[in-house]
């Protein structure tokens, strides 16, 4: 019997899949640097779950599993977790890092969805 995931609306991108993931994006990006060990990452995650399906069609989101991936970390100077980036057309525009709280991410999203 296979195991049943559910859907998801934020996506997986790879230090493979970076360049084309969230520079070349359409959309504003929401980049969403996490580790598996990490509490108040998966803490956020349904945060960010929530923030995806409300936004859909006008912010892309994306998660990075910085372990793997610590050169796309190190190349944007994310220094711990979690770290959110707010890119548009391919400039950074927005940083959260540290003990954010949801009301923040969610205010940061919202203005700058707001400002365009």
């Amino acid at each position: 019997m296979t195991e049943f995931t559910a859907p998801t609306s934020i996506q997986d991108t790879t230090a493979n899949s970076f360049a084309v993931d969230v520079l070349q994006n359409d959309l504003p990006v929401l980049l969403d640097f996490w580790g598996p060990q990490c509490a108040h990452c998966l803490a956020l995650m349904p945060v960010v779950e929530s923030l995806a399906e409300r936004f859909a069609g006008r912010l892309a989101v994306y998660k990075i599993d910085s372990r793997p991936n610590w050169r796309v970390a190190v190349n944007l100077k994310v220094m711990s977790l979690p770290t959110f980036l707010v890119f548009i057309r391919g400039e950074e525009r927005a940083r959260l890092t540290g003990n954010i709280t949801p009301e923040q991410l969610e205010d940061t999203i919202t203005q700058i969805l707001g400002d365009l």
